[in-house]
């Protein structure tokens, strides 16, 4: 073995470092320099990489998962306070987050245990063998491709807005986003894109501010001033099953941070440290969605609009939505990367070309991504309206990835010992049991509320038809 492959095999984790020395034996000299480079540079992401924003300076904050998480969903909050009011919504949004934590921490578990998990089938194949692998890999697959389309679907509706055009085709802003989102989703590494995050939280967090300060003004302004604003501590009166759940189903959009998770660990050269990262995210994700619901459902009141910028006067509307063009291609471009790299690990497990540090790996990678995002701008255009996008996705996915699947892994992999061999035991199966429970009523719950509310926007004619032109076919 040559000193490069030596120094870099040793800049891995004891176990990893032995794995590869036993993959290098007896293999081409510079296939192993090609895949010991491509390890080291898919190994280097640390839990401050992961997780700081201002090391120094401020304090650890979320990078990586701060991308991937704080998005699409703080520009649905507002709405779904309307729906549930004032009272329900805070309650609901912060004890939705902290159940996230919580279930983040378990799937992070199972890859101290297991640390040749590299993605979610991974663990559930641990549980359910090769059927349980295969059914993952699918909803995986399906549920970022489907979050890299309503990137595209957000990035529609910004374009829209911000050229201010009625005269052009809507189809070309769905376009112009999709191609953003595939030069973004190019770099194949998180420390690479990790430096873009960044760029993505003061985006978001300007974005939002914006949308306060614009809709607090114009609040202040109407007769009556703030206090003539209709909003309420209360759910509406007429509100239905549907509407209600379908909000719910949007918050919990918000936390579904826990899908990518494995594939962040996979690349930490700590794997340990994920604790600090989840912690970190999860509180920053309940004080920003608790106040972004709140204090622009209190300034807009029941009209508010999903997304949240679009309930702006139009002019601060189009600023508002410039600000935030990073943060829609940035958080949509990191599902692709993550789906991408799944795939050609599954694809080349024992090749170089999963490091995608050759011709050819570029090549195959560069065809890839350009497939995923092509299905991803088919899927935005023939489901064009936000809330109902993301209430199919929270129902049909991140009911499972953020609650039923961490609900059994600390059953089947992380419980040490009987469910009821200690007081600790008992009352984390309690805890575990209602998780669960909670994961599958959101499953069955919420894929009846967003096909209820997808066919009454047909009935109602709020929405147009798929791949249409008109620009009110995209509204949320």
């Amino acid at each position: 073995m040559s000193d490069k492959v030596s120094d870099d095999v040793e800049y891995l984790p004891d176990s990893d470092a032995e794995k590869q020395r036993e993959k290098y034996q007896g293999g081409d000299e510079r296939r192993r320099a090609s895949i010991a480079s491509g390890q080291v540079k898919h190994n280097k992401l640390g839990w401050r990489r992961l997780t700081t924003l201002v090391d120094v300076v401020i304090f650890p904050l979320q990078v990586c998962l701060i991308v991937e998480a704080i998005a699409l969903g703080s520009l649905s909050m507002p709405s779904a306070f309307a729906s549930l009011g004032m009272v329900a919504g805070v309650i609901v949004t912060v004890g939705l987050g902290l159940i996230a934590i919580y279930t983040s921490y378990i799937v992070g578990q199972v890859r101290l245990k297991h640390p040749h998990i590299e993605h979610y089938a991974d663990a559930v194949g641990l549980m359910w063998g090769r059927f349980g692998y295969e059914l993952t890999s699918v909803m995986f697959v399906l549920f970022l491709v489907l979050l890299t389309g309503s990137h595209v679907l957000t990035g529609t509706i910004a374009w829209i807005s911000i050229v201010d055009k009625p005269t052009l085709c809507a189809l070309i802003w769905g376009v112009v986003s999709a191609i953003m989102l595939y030069c973004l989703a190019l770099p194949p590494t998180f420390h690479e894109f990790a430096v873009l995050g960044y760029i993505d939280f003061v985006s978001i967090i300007t974005a939002i501010f914006v949308t306060m300060v614009a809709t607090g003004v114009e609040a202040a302004k109407a007769p009556g001033g703030l206090s003539a604003v209709p909003w309420s501590a209360w759910p509406p009166a007429d509100i239905s099953f549907a509407s209600a759940f379908l909000s719910l189903t949007n918050i919990i959009f918000a936390y579904s941070f826990a899908v990518c998770q494995y594939s962040f660990m996979a690349e930490m050269h700590t794997p340990k440290d994920y604790v600090k990262s989840i912690w970190a995210l999860g509180l920053i994700e309940i004080a920003i969605y608790t106040l972004t619901g709140a204090i622009i459902y209190a300034f807009v009141g029941s009209d508010v609009k999903s997304p949240a910028i679009l309930s702006s006067p139009h002019t601060v509307a189009r600023v508002a939505f410039g600000i935030a063009l990073p943060v829609i291609f940035i958080s949509g471009s990191i599902n692709t990367t993550v789906v991408g790299k799944y795939i050609m690990g599954r694809a080349f497990p024992k090749s170089e070309l999963r490091y995608v540090n050759t011709k050819k790996g570029w090549a195959i990678w560069l065809v890839l991504i350009c497939i995923l995002t092509i299905t991803a701008w088919i899927i935005a255009e023939a489901v064009p309206f936000f809330n109902a996008l993301l209430g199919i996705i929270s129902s049909l996915f991140s009911s499972g990835f953020s609650f039923y699947f961490p609900a059994l892994f600390w059953f089947a992999i992380v419980k040490e010992g009987k469910w009821n061999a200690t007081r600790k035991n008992i009352a984390l199966s309690v805890v575990n049991g209602l998780v669960f429970l909670i994961g599958v009523c959101i499953l069955v719950c919420g894929t009846y509320a967003s096909v209820e509310d997808i066919l009454d926007s047909y009935k109602t004619g709020s929405v147009g038809g798929s791949f249409a032109c008109s620009s009110t076919s995209y509204e949320g």
